[in-house]
């Protein structure tokens, strides 16, 4: 509901425009020049007063209540509060045009409003209340810029743990089937050793059975040949069940794995006899078996330990902000972070300069820096392409060079790509201060940053010098 203030309210609500510091001090003439040109709203528990792309027309003084602007439909969207003492809406000099989302009212509201056509008329007539306005424009400005920087870096974050969540998540479960495996061929090698050592053994058939599992554990092919290992499967298979072998289906695989053929297999069976060979062959299994189930345990956990490392370092944990920083390590570090999104079809190519010194620098900042350009240029990518990472040493300054071959930035955009908040992507996809939080993390290093593009070649050039002036005293 719209009201314009009639005599009788005047007085009262000028009284209420008087407690907010910003109007404390006008005069009773620019009081009612106010009132004169306000209008006063009333808003019901739950009622919205601005849709996305609404037009901004209005300077607003909550005089009563809260109302809500939140930033988009996802839950973790940004969230502007009003409550009553606030000027919100649009001020002089401010570029807002449009609503950036959906405006509510938490309570019952009261609002004064003024329109924006009156701007210049009260600017002039009240120099003091701009100046106020725009300090409170300036406020507010800060908070948005705090809000959003906030909200990309939790979007960032969010990204890089679902992709460690799932690259942990590959080697844990590996680790755990093959856990799992082991002891069920534990079980199967202990049943197989009761039953081998029921058989009256000379100490030679003993020492040849041990041989046996020894070599057969260690032979592994380099590089295995697919139909080469397919046939020597069938082969044995077919003498497995010659020689009455239960579950000959089962033991052939794994001794065609080891590299196993029917020449060491007879001469097996020669030494110890058919009576001895079915157990001894399943034991022989069974201990190759767990021999790479051990290996797989291993590969799995050092994985999981690289991957570890990699967020430790990545982060600089524990470590003093301001250091010697191996740039390498740290491109490295970010690659294996981001490599979820990278083992889908982007080939990285790095062309590392060799004996590159450290660099005086913000370890975890320049992490930033790399992870928003290789994930940017990913994405330009579409997740498939060349990544060429190139460093350099230029006089004192080293060159970080992150290319890719997608399909580049188009010319109209390339002059916005480093504006905060300019962003190409979708809504909810971007807040637009990846670029701008690179630029102003290599501006804080004193380094420059620089770009060309032309189809099928963009590339991002960030030099950063190796030692900082006044190091000690900078602030991040």
């Amino acid at each position: 509901m719209v009201e314009n203030l009639t005599s009788a309210k005047t007085a009262s609500w000028i009284d209420e425009l008087r407690k907010h510091p910003v109007f404390a001090d006008l005069s009773a003439e620019d009081f009612a020049w106010l009132a004169e040109r306000f209008q006063e709203i009333h808003l019901q528990e739950g009622e919205v007063f601005a849709k996305p792309g609404d037009s901004v027309k209005y300077l607003n003084v909550i005089l009563e209540g809260e109302i809500r602007v939140q930033r988009g439909t996802e839950a973790d969207a940004p969230i502007y509060i009003g409550s009553a003492g606030q000027v919100t809406g649009v001020l002089p000099y401010s570029r807002l045009t449009h609503f950036p989302g959906t405006g509510r009212a938490v309570t019952f509201t009261r609002i004064a409003r003024l329109h924006r056509d009156y701007f210049p008329e009260m600017l002039h007539r009240m120099p003091q209340l701009g100046q106020r306005l725009v300090a409170i424009m300036a406020d507010r400005i800060r908070e948005t810029t705090r809000m959003e920087t906030q909200q990309d870096k939790l979007m960032a974050l969010g990204k890089l743990s679902a992709g460690l969540a799932h690259e942990l998540n590959n080697p844990a479960a590996a680790a755990q089937r093959a856990a799992a495996s082991l002891r069920e061929a534990l079980e199967t090698v202990r049943d197989a050793s009761i039953r081998l050592a029921r058989h009256a053994l000379t100490p030679e058939q003993r020492e040849l059975i041990i041989c046996f599992e020894k070599e057969a554990g260690q032979a592994r092919e380099t590089p295995p040949d697919p139909l080469a290992r397919s046939d020597r499967e069938e082969r044995i298979t077919s003498w497995l069940e010659g020689h009455h072998l239960p579950d000959a289906w089962r033991v052939a695989p794994v001794l065609a794995d080891a590299a196993v053929d029917i020449p060491q297999l007879e001469a097996l069976a020669t030494q110890v006899g058919d009576e001895v060979l079915c157990d001894a062959l399943i034991r022989i299994a069974s201990i190759v078996t767990i021999s790479r189930l051990i290996g797989e345990i291993e590969i799995s956990t050092r994985r999981i330990s690289d991957l570890v490392q990699a967020i430790k370092e990545y982060s600089y944990m524990d470590q003093a902000a301001m250091q010697e920083v191996d740039v390498h390590q740290g491109l490295d570090n970010t690659l294996t972070i981001l490599h979820h999104r990278l083992k889908s079809g982007v080939q990285v190519v790095r062309e590392y300069a060799p004996n590159l010194p450290k660099i005086c620098a913000y370890g975890s900042e320049l992490n930033q820096i790399w992870t928003n350009l290789i994930a940017n240029a990913i994405e330009a990518m579409h997740g498939k392409g060349e990544l060429r990472v190139r460093t350099a040493l230029e006089l004192d300054r080293v060159l970080v060079e992150i290319q890719d071959n997608g399909p580049g930035i188009p010319p109209e955009v390339l002059p916005h790509i480093f504006e905060p908040f300019f962003t190409t992507k979708e809504v909810g996809e971007g807040t637009g201060l990846g670029l701008d939080t690179v630029c102003r993390i290599v501006r804080n290093h004193h380094g420059e940053i620089r770009v060309n593009s032309h189809p099928g070649n963009t590339r991002f050039l960030v030099y950063l010098p190796v030692t900082q002036p006044n190091a000690s005293s900078s602030t991040p």
